[in-house]
């Protein structure tokens, strides 16, 4: 029987709340040893215990920063990935949003587990000591999960006037990174959308020139040595392809340390590649959570992909035999089991 192909988006910073607490109360022996091996680590750094902190109350100011937050996503992803039945599926290529982009690395053997841990507990902590500024979020679709050109003009038009500037294309949102001057205009002149404009808390203006301190510092305290070619096809965040045969692992260093982190990240593009150059049975979004699943929707509304035009025509097409699979959904995880 022919195995189903799938692509596998992995989340970024924010996507593990309150409502995902306890996600690692039932990971296998492996796993745990692995993750009880990433705490050796943190507890040398003084860092709370990644079971620790999933066991315990969600507590914003303790699990949302960068020094918990990345690590405790990371080991959630891990789960999630170990968990697909890959007798069943084939992952035919790897993405991910913003810090995702690490966690995708890690999982197509460009990092081995152990690196992928240590550079996203390291960028964690780097983002957040030496970041500047903040970020927040938009639509820019109406109810429907149409694009609306004129609402997203209008708003990269104010986004140029204030001096803040385009952080991540995430389907029918865009976030906005910027000095929190910036951000405070934006906050309370943009017109107010359900409960947008919304800041991301704990966020700082990631993926713009604000982080160019965290940038050089990454660049000299990692070496690209320790990065390999992917096992499996990577899709970054402008739309290109890290193929396991071509890849120049030098090249993959600069991009991830030198471009990702002070340039725009295009998740919509990466999607959007991920469908037209891979054709995949399944797009499965790996939990925490299911931040991911409107954003994935959005961006095959825009392109008209299998005919969708619209977010009931979305919701229709999943009730049988869903394209996107949401691991942080009980119903929908069991089918990749």
């Amino acid at each position: 029987m022919r195995k189903k192909r799938i692509v596998v988006v992995c989340p970024g910073r924010g996507s593990y709340t309150r409502e995902t607490s306890n996600y690692l109360e039932n990971v296998d022996s492996n796993l745990r040893a692995m993750i009880e091996e990433q705490d050796k680590i943190r507890s040398a750094k003084k860092f709370k215990s990644i079971f620790e902190l999933d066991k315990n109350s969600f507590r914003a100011k303790t699990h949302m920063t960068g020094e918990n937050a990345s690590p405790l996503i990371y080991s959630c992803s891990l789960k999630d990935y170990a968990s697909i039945n890959k007798e069943e599926f084939e992952v035919a290529a790897i993405c991910g949003n913003s810090m995702g982009w690490y966690i995708a690395m890690a999982l197509s053997g460009a990092l081995t587990s152990k690196s992928g841990f240590e550079l996203i507990q390291a960028m964690g902590v780097l983002t957040q000591e030496h970041g500047e500024g903040g970020q927040i979020i938009y639509p820019i679709i109406d109810e429907d999960w149409r694009m609306n050109i004129d609402r997203k003009n209008m708003l990269l038009d104010e986004v140029a006037k204030i001096g803040a500037h385009l952080s991540i294309k995430l389907g029918g949102f865009i976030v906005i990174g910027g000095k929190q001057s910036s951000l405070d205009h934006l906050l309370k002149t943009l017109p107010a959308i359900d409960k947008y404009p919304f800041q991301i808390p704990f966020h700082a203006a990631f993926h713009t020139h604000h982080l160019e301190e965290s940038s050089t510092l990454a660049q000299s305290h990692f070496d690209y040595k320790n990065f390999n070619k992917p096992k499996i096809p990577l899709i970054d965040g402008r739309g290109n392809i890290w193929s396991p045969w071509s890849t120049d692992t030098q090249a993959l260093f600069s991009y991830t340390f030198a471009h990702q982190i002070v340039k725009p990240y295009d998740f919509s593009s990466s999607i959007e590649v991920a469908v037209k150059e891979f054709c995949p049975d399944h797009i499965v979004l790996l939990g925490p959570g299911n931040s991911l699943g409107s954003p994935v929707a959005q961006v095959l509304i825009d392109h008209n992909w299998n005919g969708l035009t619209s977010k009931s025509d979305f919701l229709k097409s999943q009730e049988k035999d869903p394209f996107v699979i949401s691991m942080g959904i009980e119903e929908q995880r069991n089918i990749v089991l």
